[in-house]
């Protein structure tokens, strides 16, 4: 098996950010900084995103707009912790559903 050359990995990482101009935009993060690539995936399944259907395996209920933004940002801070961390119960998956639901909640919320 041969390695895998240094330069095949980039030491920088492109990041998007996600702005909000909801009033409680402290308490739910005026502004996310994740990379690209999660995000580039995120607005891509946007798409697919049908609120009862995912609303219900993320968050258990399907809440309003506001109240479901507000939880999936609680939820998506955890699994960004997780994944800065290297943290082995990071999934990815989860990160880019919790974030296709997040931007599709706060796009319909007006935050």
């Amino acid at each position: 098996m041969r390695p895998i050359p240094a330069f095949a990995f980039p030491k920088a990482v492109a990041f998007a950010v996600i702005t909000s101009t909801a009033t409680d935009a402290a308490q739910h993060n005026a502004e996310l900084r994740r990379p690209r690539l999660l995000m580039a995936a995120a607005r891509h399944g946007m798409g697919d995103y049908r609120r009862t259907r995912d609303l219900l395996r993320l968050l258990g209920y399907c809440p309003g707009s506001a109240v479901a933004a507000g939880e999936l940002a609680d939820l998506e801070a955890v699994a960004e912790e997780a994944r800065r961390a290297g943290s082995p119960t990071w999934s990815c998956t989860r990160h880019v559903e919790l974030l296709i639901a997040l931007l599709a909640e706060r796009a319909v919320s007006g935050g």
